[in-house]
């Protein structure tokens, strides 16, 4: 039997609001309330108190049905799940007092207006009503304010990877954003719904809480070479390393071979941007900025970040982020893809491995197994890990519980990342579906040698173009029914449902124009943004009608 503590905790806050006898106004989606597809979704005017009271109360007042995590051993359980995709911060977003803005970072009531943890167990009723037993929620903790995107910044620019984002809690009632996220957690398993939390551990915001105290553990560059503009050629400026077009065809025939002896190093122009890491007692804050400084006297800098595979990708810089230094050695200090990605061998040693970063690192997952009871994790980038510390982080989760599931942000999934112990991968369907003839592929494949492990059915996901934005309705369907059918593992990304156009992100599938017409302050990775609420529920009713079918096949 679940234990709701925490709820029943909260049950009382929100009984003594209702005996105060005041009344904030405040508004809700009508589908938040009762999870009734066939109407038409539109704003509500509620009391908040009875409101939350009443989600808390229907939740509990079902009975506790068991977790779906015991279906299978070693995570095996998320192969059968069907996944909703909760950015948080996004999906519980609304206009509360319906002035037409999201208010920052209160309204007039002293009510958040984007998601919490709060509002999300509200709508817990409505994602299981779509025939989900498993939420993936994107990254929940503290991020950082240096190269901050946008008016909220993102939720992977991780500052504390310990700690948990305060935006994500409703101040009003005084909870706190741990005890929300407890309570998220007790009433979700207490509908016998799985919480994967996704998490990155390969990059930290520029103004990481562990910069002072372990400066080793980051990349440093000198503070007078300057940032290069998107678009700008100029060597002499820090940005993800320029190879000629010679050199980024040897690169890329090395990867296609798997060869990573003696790799290629970015230009010496480059490599010599970056510099020896400071000593802790000199390294303070300058405004947001982390400076430090070197024993002759020079100032250096954390860098930002790039997208590191291809070498000639063209997503943005990363200014927000940087890479760890998991492994160290004096030939190669500085970012590169041979140095955090494809790593050269002659670094990839456990001679070079800094041991203390990776102690500090494979403690994060069992501190939010045994603190909040996660039933799983998400890896960004986790085929990008060295493979001792992913073994070792998978060894110390399953220890705690055996049905803990991992699952890799892989958009091509291997036989060596099921044999790492991967349950789940992202996968390509997300791009193949939209190319006839490699979903007719696809689709052979899947009849004839099955999956190396199983991924996502989906035709979206928070890094590229919505599918509703790309095709009609009757494609999604379509798309919706072949995810039901298909021995992929169903997976709606939050919005998807409402038949969204506007992305969360443009990491993936988008044209140099496309990502210039959605810059940091349009995008809800970055800027305080709402879903679509009102309006017509059809595709989320076929979605629930086609998740049930295929669990009768099942």
């Amino acid at each position: 039997m679940t234990r709701t503590p925490t709820l029943d905790k909260f049950k009382e806050i929100f009984q003594k609001h209702l005996k105060s006898g005041k009344s904030p106004g405040y508004a809700v989606p009508s589908v938040w309330i009762k999870p009734n597809f066939d109407e038409i979704c539109e704003p509500v005017a509620v009391n908040p108190h009875q409101f939350f009271l009443n989600a808390v109360e229907n939740i509990l007042s079902s009975p506790p049905v068991p977790s779906v995590t015991q279906k299978g051993q070693g995570g095996n359980w998320s192969q059968k799940s069907v996944v909703y995709n909760l950015f948080v911060r996004l999906g519980t977003a609304f206009d509360h007092n319906q002035n037409g803005i999201l208010d920052l970072p209160l309204n007039g009531e002293g009510f958040r207006e984007t998601g919490t943890f709060l509002k999300s167990i509200a709508l817990l009723p409505y994602i299981k009503a779509l025939g989900v037993d498993t939420i993936h929620l994107l990254p929940v903790t503290t991020h950082g304010v240096d190269g901050m995107k946008g008016n909220l910044g993102s939720n992977y620019a991780i500052r504390n990877p310990y700690e948990l984002d305060d935006f994500l809690c409703e101040p009003f009632y005084g909870f706190g954003v741990e005890k929300e996220f407890k309570a998220f957690m007790e009433a979700a398993h207490h509908l016998g719904m799985a919480v994967v939390l996704e998490f990155v551990f390969r990059t930290a915001s520029k103004d990481s809480d562990w910069a002072q105290k372990h400066p080793d553990w980051f990349y440093w560059i000198k503070d007078s070479v300057l940032d290069r503009p998107v678009g700008s050629p100029d060597p002499n400026l820090y940005g993800s390393p320029i190879f000629d077009e010679q050199t980024l065809k040897e690169i890329l025939e090395r990867h296609k071979a798997k060869n990573f002896d003696q790799t290629i190093p970015p230009p010496q122009i480059y490599r010599d941007m970056f510099t020896v890491p400071p000593k802790p007692e000199t390294v303070h804050k300058e405004g947001v900025r982390w400076i430090g400084t070197l024993g002759d006297g020079t100032r250096v800098r954390i860098p930002g970040a790039f997208a590191d595979w291809p070498p000639d990708d063209n997503q943005p810089p990363w200014g927000d982020v940087t890479y760890l230094k998991l492994y160290e050695h004096p030939d190669f200090n500085y970012i590169g893809y041979n140095t955090v990605r494809m790593y050269d061998t002659a670094l990839a040693r456990r001679t070079n491995a800094k041991m203390d970063l990776w102690k500090e690192i494979e403690g994060i997952i069992p501190y939010y197994q045994e603190e909040f009871l996660i039933d799983g994790v998400m890896i960004d980038m986790g085929h990008a890990l060295p493979k001792e510390l992913f073994l070792t982080m998978e060894k110390r989760a399953r220890e705690i519980n055996r049905n803990f599931a991992f699952w890799e942000e892989s958009f091509s999934p291997d036989k060596e990342s099921r044999e790492s112990g991967y349950n789940i991968s992202v996968g390509y369907f997300w791009i193949d579906i939209y190319n006839p003839d490699k979903t007719a592929e696809f689709i052979k494949r899947c009849s004839e040698e099955g999956l190396p492990l199983p991924f996502f059915g989906t035709p979206e996901t928070h890094d590229t173009p919505r599918c509703a934005a790309r095709r009609d309705l009757d494609f999604a369907k379509q798309v919706w029914r072949l995810c039901c059918s298909l021995p992929v593992v169903p997976y709606i990304h939050g919005g998807f449902e409402l038949a969204e156009k506007d992305p969360v992100n443009t990491g993936l599938g988008f044209t140099k124009e496309e990502i210039l017409q959605y810059p940091p302050e349009r995008l809800p990775l970055f800027s305080a943004a709402a879903l679509n609420w009102t309006g017509n529920l059809e595709l989320a009713g076929f979605i629930q009608k086609e998740v049930w079918k295929r669990r009768e096949t099942l």
